[in-house]
C-alpha cells in the first residue's frame, strides 16, 4: 500500500521517533540509533565490557555478545542456524539472571564477510520470524568479533535486511522492504 508520497517521515514507537526514508529503489532505511556496548547499559551483569562474555546455559557455556538497541540482545555465533537450539536455549538465554530486564537471543551464522543468517527468540514472544533490531544487534556483534564487514546482508525466515555500522559511537542502518504483515478490523465498545 502506499500511505504516503513523502520520502521521509516521523514514526512514534515505544523507543521513541524514528524517521524512515523511503528510497527510490522501494527499500527504507531506518537509523537505529548508537547501539549501546556498556554491559551495565544493556542491562547484563558482567565485571567488564569484553566483547565476547561467557555465559552459563543449561549447562553449556556460551560465548555470547550484550548489544542493546533500545532493548537488550544476547548474540551467539553457531555454525549452523538451522540446527541451532533456539527453542530450548532461547528461553533460557532470556530469563538469565545476569540479564535483569531480560533479553533477546540471537543465533547468528556467518556466511561470508557480507552475510549472515539469523534466527531471534524475543523476550516475551518466542522465535519470531524477523526482529529489526536483533539483526542490528546480531550485525554489531558480528562485526565487533570481525567476523563480517559494512555493509552487512541479514537473512531471517522472514526476509532479507541490509545493515550497515561504520564502528562504535555511530548509528546503525537498517534497509529493507516495508510490506504488510496482516490487517484487520477491531471493533471498540
Amino acid at each position: 500500500k502506499k500511505l504516503t508520497d513523502k520520502a521521509d517521515i516521523s514514526v512514534e514507537t515505544r523507543s521513541g521517533i524514528i524517521s524512515p526514508r523511503l528510497r527510490e529503489d522501494g527499500l527504507v532505511t531506518v537509523d537505529m540509533g548508537v547501539p549501546v556496548l556498556s554491559a551495565a547499559e544493556v542491562p547484563f551483569v558482567s565485571d567488564s565490557d569484553a566483547i565476547v562474555q561467557p555465559l552459563e546455559v543449561g549447562g553449556d557455556m556460551l560465548a555470547i555478545t550484550a548489544v542493546s538497541m533500545g532493548n537488550p540482545h544476547a548474540v551467539q555465533v553457531v555454525a549452523n542456524v538451522d540446527a541451532a537450539p533456539v527453542e530450548t536455549q532461547g528461553p533460557l538465554i532470556e530469563h538469565h539472571p545476569r540479564f535483569p530486564a531480560r533479553v533477546n537471543a540471537g543465533f547468528v551464522q556467518v556466511v561470508d564477510a557480507h552475510r549472515i543468517r539469523l534466527r531471534v527468540f524475543e523476550r516475551g514472544s518466542g522465535e519470531t520470524l524477523a526482529c529489526g533490531t536483533g539483526a542490528c544487534a546480531a550485525v554489531v556483534a558480528s562485526i565487533l568479533r570481525e567476523l563480517v564487514v559494512s555493509p552487512v546482508r541479514v537473512e531471517t525466515r522472514g526476509g532479507e535486511l541490509e545493515i550497515a555500522w561504520a564502528g562504535p559511537g555511530t548509528p546503525v542502518l537498517m534497509t529493507g522492504p516495508a510490506v504488510t504483515v496482516f490487517e484487520g478490523e477491531m471493533n471498540l465498545v
